[in-house]
C-alpha cells in the first residue's frame, strides 16, 4: 500500500470506513422488530471495522491533507455513502431537496480545498 499516493490510500480507507459507519448506524432501521440492546450491541461490532479503517487513513492522510481537509472529506465521502446507502438498502428516493443540500456541502468542500492567494 504504500506505493499507492497518499491521496488514493487516504481516500480509499475512508471510503471503506465509512461503508462500515453507514451500516452500523442506519442498518439496524429495516430490523424495528430487533431488541435495542442487540441492535447496540451489533453495531458496535460493525463498527469496529471502522475505526480500524478511520485511524489510519487520518494518520496517513494528516500532513498531505490539513485536519480540515480531511474532515471535508469524510464529509462528502459519508454523504455519498449514505446517498447511495438510502436509495438502495433502505429504499429510500432522494429529492431535488437532498441533491440540493449535498449540493451545498459539497460547494463547501470547494471553499475548503480551495487555494486562496
Amino acid at each position: 500500500m504504500s506505493q499507492l499516493p497518499v491521496p488514493v490510500v487516504t481516500i480509499g480507507l475512508l471510503l471503506a470506513s465509512n461503508i462500515f459507519m453507514t451500516f452500523a448506524w442506519y442498518g439496524h432501521l429495516k430490523y424495528k422488530s430487533a431488541s435495542l440492546v442487540l441492535v447496540i450491541l451489533a453495531s458496535w461490532l460493525i463498527a469496529l471495522p471502522e475505526y480500524a479503517l478511520q485511524v489510519p487513513a487520518n494518520r496517513i492522510g494528516h500532513g498531505h491533507f490539513s485536519a480540515a481537509e480531511l474532515k471535508t472529506i469524510q464529509e462528502v465521502i459519508t454523504l455519498s455513502v449514505f446517498a447511495v446507502f438510502s436509495v438502495l438498502y433502505l429504499k429510500e428516493p432522494l429529492g431535488w431537496n437532498h441533491a440540493l443540500g449535498f449540493g451545498f456541502i459539497a460547494l463547501g468542500a470547494f471553499f475548503i480545498f480551495h487555494k486562496w492567494a
